[in-house]
C-alpha cells in the first residue's frame, strides 16, 4: 500500500477499532448523504449541552454560549441570510467514536465534532443543521453547497487547500495507549521505545511512523516488536495480560476506550502523543468551507472566543479529548505538504 493511501486512512479518522455494534445497528440502512435527527439543544435559550445521549463516552456538560454580533457581522451574506449553518460530517455508514456516531437514543447524531460544531452554531447565532455524509460524498457537499462547514476530522492539508479554506481547532494526534498502572511515558523521543513491544493496526499511518522507529532503534542496535492483531478485543486483550506494552493509534479512539474501561478490573490511561503530521509539523483537524466562501474567518473566531471563554475548554473536556487543545483558531494554517498528504 502506497504513502499516500496509508495516509489517508489517518485523515479519515476512521478506523476499524473504532466501530462498535451498537453504533452500526443505529446506522443500518442509511445511504449516501442524509439529514441527522435533530439534536435536544440548539442554543435557542443560550445554552449549548455537549455529551448528551453519548452512550458514556462523554459527561454530559451545558455550556453557556450566545451570538457575538461583531464575529457574526462577518457572515457571508448567503449564510447569515438563511439563519442556519449546515454543518457535514462524514460518518456513514457505521459512525466513529468519540467522534460522531448515533446517540444512545438511536437516533441523535453525537459526538464531540457535531457538538463542537454546534457550539460555533451559537456564537455565530446561527441554527445548526446536521447532515450526515460517508466521508467521499461530505466533500461534494461542501463543493455542491448543500454543505456550509465539514467538521468531521478533517485534517489540514496543502492539497486540500486548492479547494477548500480552513479553521483549525484541534490537534491531528496519534497516541499510545497503556496499562493505568505504567510507568511508562512516550516523550516524543523513540528511544524510549527500545525493549518494548507495541500494538499496531496493519496498513495505518501510525505503523508507518512506528516501523520508521523500529528501523532507527535496529541502526543503532536496539529492538522494538511491532506486533499485529486482526481486531480490536484481541489487542486490548494482549495489552490487559502484559503481551504488549502498548498500542499505537489514533488518539481520539484510544482516548475514547481509556474512558469506557476507567472502572473495570483493566484500566487504561494515555501513554503520550504525537503529532500525525510527523516530528517536523504538528497536524490539525479544521473545520473545513468551500474556498473563497468567507466563512473560514468568521469560524475561526467563532473559535477564540470559545477558547477564550471556556467553552472550549469545557467540550474537549467532556469527550476526555484536552490532549488535544490548541491556543488558538487559525485561518489556513501549515497544512501536511502535498507529497504526504
Amino acid at each position: 500500500m502506497s504513502p499516500l493511501s496509508l495516509r489517508s486512512r489517518l485523515l479519515r479518522g476512521l478506523t476499524a477499532g473504532t466501530a462498535v455494534a451498537s453504533l452500526a445497528a443505529g446506522l443500518a440502512g442509511c445511504g449516501g448523504d442524509s439529514d441527522a435527527s435533530t439534536h435536544p439543544d440548539s442554543a435557542t435559550d443560550g445554552t449549548v449541552t455537549v455529551g448528551a445521549v453519548s452512550n458514556g463516552a462523554a459527561k454530559e456538560t451545558e455550556l453557556k454560549v450566545s451570538e457575538v454580533k461583531s464575529i457574526s457581522a462577518k457572515l457571508p451574506a448567503s449564510v447569515a441570510k438563511s439563519g442556519k449553518l449546515v454543518i457535514g460530517v462524514g460518518a456513514l455508514p457505521s459512525g466513529s467514536a468519540p467522534l460522531t456516531y448515533v446517540g444512545d437514543d438511536q437516533k441523535t447524531l453525537t459526538g464531540s465534532e457535531p457538538d463542537f460544531g454546534r457550539l460555533v452554531a451559537a456564537v455565530l447565532g446561527l441554527e445548526p443543521e446536521l447532515k450526515n455524509f460517508t466521508w467521499e460524498n461530505l466533500f461534494v457537499g461542501v463543493d455542491s453547497g448543500k454543505v456550509d462547514l465539514a467538521v468531521s476530522n478533517v485534517t489540514d492539508t496543502e492539497e486540500r487547500k486548492k479547494k477548500y479554506e480552513f479553521a483549525s481547532y484541534r490537534k491531528d494526534n496519534l497516541a499510545f495507549e497503556v496499562p493505568k498502572a505504567s510507568k511508562w511515558t512516550f516523550d516524543g523521543d523513540y528511544k524510549v521505545l527500545a525493549g518494548k513491544t507495541v500494538a499496531v493496526g496493519a496498513g495505518t499511518n501510525q505503523e508507518k511512523v512506528l516501523l520508521e522507529w523500529q528501523a532507527k532503534l535496529a541502526k543503532e542496535g536496539k529492538k522494538l516488536t511491532v506486533k499485529h492483531f486482526q481486531e480490536s478485543n484481541s489487542t486490548y486483550l494482549a495489552l490487559s495480560s502484559g503481551k504488549i506494552d502498548a498500542y499505537f493509534g489514533p488518539n481520539p479512539s484510544l482516548s475514547y476506550h481509556t474512558t469506557r474501561v476507567a472502572k473495570t478490573p483493566n484500566p487504561t490511561r494515555i501513554g503520550g502523543t504525537y503529532s500525525g503530521a510527523g516530528a517536523s509539523l504538528q497536524g490539525l483537524i479544521a473545520a473545513t468551507a468551500k474556498k473563497d466562501s468567507g466563512l473560514a474567518e468568521p469560524v475561526a473566531d467563532a473559535i477564540n472566543h470559545l477558547i477564550e471563554n471556556g467553552q472550549y475548554a469545557k467540550w474537549l473536556a467532556a469527550w476526555n479529548l484536552s490532549n488535544e487543545a490548541v491556543t488558538k483558531s487559525e485561518v489556513n494554517p501549515p497544512g501536511l505538504p502535498t507529497d504526504n498528504s
